[in-house]
């Protein structure tokens, strides 16, 4: 999962999707990182944190880092956010392996969209309560996605 400061989007991803992990038993893991560096090392954004909490998810824990090209040896799929963190994947990869991995984790849910999912670092609660909504049915998708695939 990645977004620009691995802060908000990214960090509520990985966590929504370890839970459907957990909750449908699924030989996976999953992480979460960015590519501005501002917040190298920081825990996600108080509203992200609250957000997730309040729907029974812990991520306080979570220590945001960058993304390395190391990923693509690591994970089968990289999900990202929007087309900023689709060109700057897509800027570190090797080959047309690595390119086939990256997609829009929106496209998990509305194939093909490439819609976005808005940053909500700049907003409000409702603005974080919005992408909660948005990535929790992406990652339905994409756990529902590997249960077809055992």
């Amino acid at each position: 999962m990645v977004c620009t400061g691995n802060i908000c989007r990214s960090p509520m991803a990985e966590g929504l999707m370890n839970k459907k992990i957990q909750d449908y038993g699924l030989p996976a893991s999953v992480d979460s990182c960015g590519f501005e560096s501002f917040h190298l090392g920081d825990n996600p954004d108080y509203r992200a944190i609250r957000i997730m909490k309040k729907n029974g998810i812990d991520i306080s824990g979570h220590i945001m880092r960058l993304f390395r090209q190391e990923d693509f040896d690591e994970f089968d799929l990289i999900y990202v956010m929007d087309q900023t963190h689709y060109r700057n994947v897509m800027r570190y990869a090797r080959d047309d392996s690595d390119r086939q991995k990256v997609d829009y984790i929106m496209n998990a849910a509305d194939h093909g969209s490439n819609s976005i999912i808005p940053d909500p670092y700049y907003g409000d609660e409702s603005d974080f309560h919005f992408t909660y909504k948005l990535l929790d049915r992406a990652t339905e998708a994409i756990a529902l996605n590997l249960t077809k695939k055992r």
